[in-house]
């Protein structure tokens, strides 16, 4: 009897590119971890902007020209979107804990509907923020 052949592939399904096609589901995936460590960059912001405030008006000034400026509101802005998204995949995670959306389908149309849900949150914040 002959050896069956073996047959070379990568053993992780994450391997996006030339191996698997992209799916919602894993996108989404890759996305939660992605904006869980895009939210550093609001957090430290804040934090060095709270304490440029109680440092000294010289300190504050500098921070908050930063905080302000064109770079200041684009980190704020991806990090409102990248929380939002976080806080949806939370919710989406809570639903397949109680066994809903499992199926592909549903699935994939809550991985668009995070998209699509922190976009719009993202939106109404600025909105609220200017306002």
């Amino acid at each position: 009897m002959t050896a069956p052949k073996r047959v070379e592939r990568p053993l992780s399904p994450f391997m996006i590119g030339p191996y698997y096609r992209p799916q919602m589901t894993s996108i989404s995936s890759i996305m939660i971890r992605i904006t869980g460590a895009a939210q550093v960059a609001g957090i430290v912001l804040l934090t060095v902007w709270l304490l440029a405030a109680a440092v000294s008006p010289g300190w504050f000034d500098r921070i908050n020209w930063l905080a302000t400026s064109w770079l200041g509101w684009l980190i704020w802005i991806g990090s409102a979107w990248a929380v939002w998204y976080h806080l949806l995949g939370g919710v989406r995670h809570f639903l397949f804990d109680a066994g809903r959306g499992m199926d592909i389908p549903t699935a994939e149309k809550l991985g668009w509907a995070m998209f699509v849900g922190a976009s719009a949150l993202t939106i109404i914040t600025i909105i609220a923020a200017i306002v």
